[in-house]
């Protein structure tokens, strides 16, 4: 009897550790990365989230993210939203480039990403906004794009074309910025542009 229990207790703590295994495996964790630049001979400044030389040296270093992920299993795989990016791109009249900046920046291409204040997808739509703009799945990636390039576009017509006070504005809200006639003075929302600035630098 006791070498039975013991077998039947050695069996479920197994499946027990084998389903924590699982759950480890498919839930994505946040990367801990920084964006590195490198300058070559000809001063032309280089960067990469993936240095091949220890000639890059760190530029920003990423604080483990905000978004916390649902439990649900995703590849990485940016070239996947290439079609929806390039299709509101040309609608909203918004760079490409700045568009792949913000997603990466906001969930790294993370369709199921939620941040701890409430924001959703891959653009990170608070969820207000998201029913602004008509938005009936946020998880969905095309409804998540269409209306965040849309909400981008919105802001960049509002602070005619000033890039750093529209990213301010994604990040912080408009009254916000509104209510500092500038970027408001939160570290947040400045790491926030330098890292969206960088991106788009290196997707342009």
């Amino acid at each position: 009897m006791g070498k039975g229990k013991d077998i039947k207790t050695n069996r479920i703590k197994g499946l027990a550790c084998a389903g924590l295994f699982a759950i480890m495996v498919f839930l994505p964790l946040p990367v801990l990365s920084g964006i590195y630049v490198m300058v070559d001979a000809n001063g032309v400044y280089h960067f990469t989230n993936v240095p091949t030389s220890n000639k890059y040296k760190l530029y920003i270093r990423d604080r483990e993210s905000s978004a916390r992920t649902v439990l649900r299993a995703y590849t990485r795989n940016p070239a996947k939203y290439e079609p929806l990016i390039n299709r509101y791109a040309k609608k909203y009249g918004v760079s490409k480039a700045l568009i792949k900046a913000v997603i990466h920046a906001e969930s790294d291409f993370n369709p199921y990403a939620v941040s701890k204040k409430g924001a959703q997808g891959l653009m990170q739509l608070m969820p207000e906004t998201a029913r602004d703009l008509s938005v009936q799945d946020v998880f969905d990636p095309e409804e998540n794009i269409r209306a965040g390039v849309q909400y981008l576009k919105m802001l960049l017509k509002k602070f005619n074309g000033d890039l750093s006070l529209s990213l301010a504005a994604y990040n912080a809200g408009p009254n916000r910025v509104d209510q500092y006639g500038k970027v408001p003075p939160y570290r947040e929302t400045k790491d926030y542009i330098k890292k969206v600035l960088t991106y788009y630098r290196m997707y342009r």
